[in-house]
């Protein structure tokens, strides 16, 4: 799947990880002028099967939105044991203009919980770059009684960005994952988390953050 980005304004809210920015890029810059293309390599995990998760280009032409209709973790009642927990990993290869690199500036996450008193969830996002051995990882967690949409937003300062290497393609990778403990709720009663909004649909959206590379 290949969807063409086109970059314009400055991005200001910053996320990547709690590791050190890389070494390489020598200078803030606005978002490069021409056009960037994202493929979506893989898209994987109970989550998200097959047909139901989509990557289009959110209307300020600033970030990109993941889109799932099917992402639900749910415990308690009947519910099996495996359904207590869902992720998706996104393997995403970003084409960036010659001479500039990027980093993930911050990511929203919505859905919406169900939690029995007793009860409790987790959103978990892990981001690394293909061939690093370091993952980032930010979690959220919610405790029942709840009964209401959710939002979680990861980010951090500019000085603990992770950049994507200059003159390198490194696939970049960001795996979610919903979580659901039935606690000391009711064992007869259900409670559930889902990536989806009122209208069925969830909308996670990563905004990007850009340096140019230094000269050759």
């Amino acid at each position: 799947m290949r969807v063409p980005l086109l970059v314009s304004g400055a991005i200001t809210a910053l996320f990547a990880s709690a590791l050190p920015a890389q070494a390489g890029p020598s200078s803030i810059t606005n978002p490069p002028p021409d056009r960037i293309v994202i493929d979506v390599a893989t898209v994987n995990g109970s989550g998200c099967p097959l047909g139901t998760a989509a990557i289009a280009v959110s209307e300020d032409n600033t970030a990109f939105t993941v889109t799932y209709s099917e992402y639900l973790a749910q415990a308690g009642g009947d519910s099996s044991p495996t359904a207590a927990r869902r992720n998706c990993q996104l393997n995403l290869l970003v084409h960036v203009p010659q001479g500039f690199t990027y980093a993930i500036a911050s990511a929203d996450y919505r859905g919406y919980a169900s939690l029995k008193p007793g009860a409790s969830s987790t959103e978990k996002a892990s981001y690394y770059f293909q061939g690093s051995p370091n993952t980032a990882s930010r979690t959220h967690t919610f405790r029942g009684p709840y009964e209401d949409n959710w939002q979680a937003t990861d980010n951090t300062d500019w000085a603990q960005l992770v950049w994507a290497p200059c003159g390198v393609q490194r696939n970049f990778n960001i795996n979610t994952e919903l979580r659901v403990n039935a606690g000391t709720s009711n064992p007869a009663t259900t409670s559930y988390m889902t990536m989806d909004s009122t209208d069925g649909d969830i909308s996670t959206i990563y905004h990007l953050a850009w340096k140019q590379c230094p000269a050759r």
